[in-house]
């Protein structure tokens, strides 16, 4: 990738006589965001937020400029300000309380705006903010109904986001994100998700999956940072609708382990969490087409099963 200015012309941006490197702001560096790092620290200057000073050490060792703040103290954001025209905004809303706002998002924008700097803006939503689509055929036109407050939150920041954009002429673009997977992902493995014999729905009460490889989601954030439309939602997923049981099934018998065991629903609401059993009751297929269209990215990893392949292959 070459190197760029902040400047940009029709969307782009320009390259610079003096090969300066663009600005880019990652807020909420977890997993996605230091794939994001891998792929563009060489190139551009990536300033990486973080409430953790344990946290600097491994973000300048993957090529970021760490900058200490926290969405969740409005005060501390008066650095990032002026930092980069360029921001990705994967933090999360607070996952607790039953409030329907995202005071992060709202703090970040805010601290953005003092700055006026920024001309494009990724964010990383979720696709729960469709709430239970019954297995229906979804794309980004459908009317948003979260059924939780996590949800909620998330329709919250995305309109905050969106209007952020109508009003400081900012393109920003709005990725919908189901789950996201890898082999080497914490909490997000599914070969050790069979390992631990995790329940699946039988076949009758079971519901529509949908999903990500993380090195491709890092790749369709930095797609949307050079070609996102603005005020667009993009959903981000690779396009296989199976149910939760089967792509359970497809993991075990690939990995050679057995076959995770099947519950009913009544039997789900007994023994599992409320949050396990939120997943279990909303049910999508989620079209890709707008991300292959428009951002025009090519997946790595097109299926889970193909992932499982390569994975196992070594």
């Amino acid at each position: 990738m070459n190197p760029y200015t902040g400047a940009i012309v029709h969307g782009r941006p320009q390259p610079h006589a003096c090969s300066r490197r663009p600005r880019l702001l990652v807020v909420g560096c977890g997993d996605v965001g230091l794939r994001v790092l891998k792929q563009l620290s060489k190139a551009w200057r990536v300033f990486a937020l973080t409430s953790s000073p344990a946290r600097i050490g491994e973000l300048r060792a993957a090529g970021a400029t760490p900058i200490t703040a926290d969405l969740d103290r409005p005060e501390t954001l008066f650095r990032v300000a002026s930092l980069a025209p360029w921001v990705l905004h994967l933090a999360p809303p607070p996952n607790h309380g039953a409030g329907q706002n995202d005071p992060r998002t709202k703090a970040l924008l805010q601290a953005l705006a003092r700055g006026g700097v920024v001309r494009r803006l990724v964010y990383a939503s979720t696709t729960g903010v469709y709430g239970d689509a019954r297995g229906e055929t979804v794309d980004e036109l459908r009317p948003v109904a979260p059924t939780t407050a996590r949800a909620r939150r998330r329709v919250d920041a995305e309109m905050n986001l969106r209007r952020h954009g109508h009003v400081h002429g900012v393109c920003v673009t709005v990725l919908r994100v189901p789950g996201i997977y890898a082999m080497d992902r914490v909490g997000g493995n599914p070969i050790d998700r069979v390992r631990q014999a995790a329940p699946v729905l039988v076949r009758e009460d079971d519901v529509y999956t949908n999903r990500i490889h993380a090195d491709d989601l890092a790749r369709a954030c930095m797609a949307a940072l050079m070609r996102g439309r603005p005020q667009r939602v993009v959903q981000v997923c690779d396009g296989n609708q199976m149910l939760m049981g089967d792509a359970m099934d497809q993991v075990a018998d690939r990995a050679g382990l057995p076959r995770p065991p099947r519950i009913t629903r009544d039997e789900a609401r007994a023994s599992l969490s409320p949050m396990s059993m939120s997943f279990l009751s909303e049910s999508r297929r989620l079209t890709n087409q707008r991300m292959l269209r428009e951002l025009r990215v090519r997946l790595k990893f097109p299926s889970l099963d193909e992932a499982l392949i390569q994975h196992l292959a070594g």
